[in-house]
């Protein structure tokens, strides 16, 4: 790494030039190579939400219906709801693959059942001041499809691989 005040050849990975001790270290950060790795790195969350103008997240209580919570998701289009306690706060999230994986073909009699014996408890989440970056590597890693957005231990937002691809596809029409 060639430090830029002096012209030191440092090893890679140097936090300070050996030779002037200039800080090396915005050396090291990653950086866009065009308008969607840029925006990716840089943009937060809260910014996709402003653009798609997403809405607040559809929630059940834990002792909901399933029954009642695969209303929700049809009358809404939507493939998953956040499960709130009496508070507000985040205890789970319930999604199709869930009812497909844990209900579907397991359960003779499910409709009467509760979210909270097959929601997803204590899910990944991001606030709206992560990097988009940041949330789209948390849904690869983790094989989600929707990401809470919290504030307080509270939904405020869900992001789903659509609503990724739609901002990356708004990206892709502006250049």
């Amino acid at each position: 790494m060639i430090c830029p005040n002096c012209g030191w050849d440092n090893l890679p990975g140097n936090e300070d030039c050996d030779n002037c001790k200039h800080d090396l270290t915005a050396l090291d950060r990653p950086v866009g190579w065009n308008r969607v790795e840029t925006s990716l790195m840089e943009d937060v969350v809260q910014q996709l939400h402003q653009q798609l103008h997403l809405h607040a997240p559809h929630t059940v209580q834990p002792n909901t219906t399933i029954e009642q919570a695969m209303q929700v998701l049809l009358q809404n289009n939507i493939g998953a709801v956040l499960v709130v306690d009496e508070t507000g706060k985040l205890q789970g999230i319930l999604s199709e693959r869930d009812l497909l994986k844990k209900v579907a073909g397991i359960e003779e009699s499910f409709a009467s059942l509760p979210v909270s014996r097959f929601m997803t408890p204590n899910p990944e989440t991001v606030a709206y001041h992560d990097h988009l970056a940041f949330a789209l590597h948390k849904m690869d890693v983790g094989g989600y499809r929707h990401l809470p957005v919290v504030h307080q231990g509270k939904p405020v937002g869900i992001i789903s691989v659509r609503d990724m691809l739609r901002y990356i596809t708004k990206l892709c029409e502006q250049v």
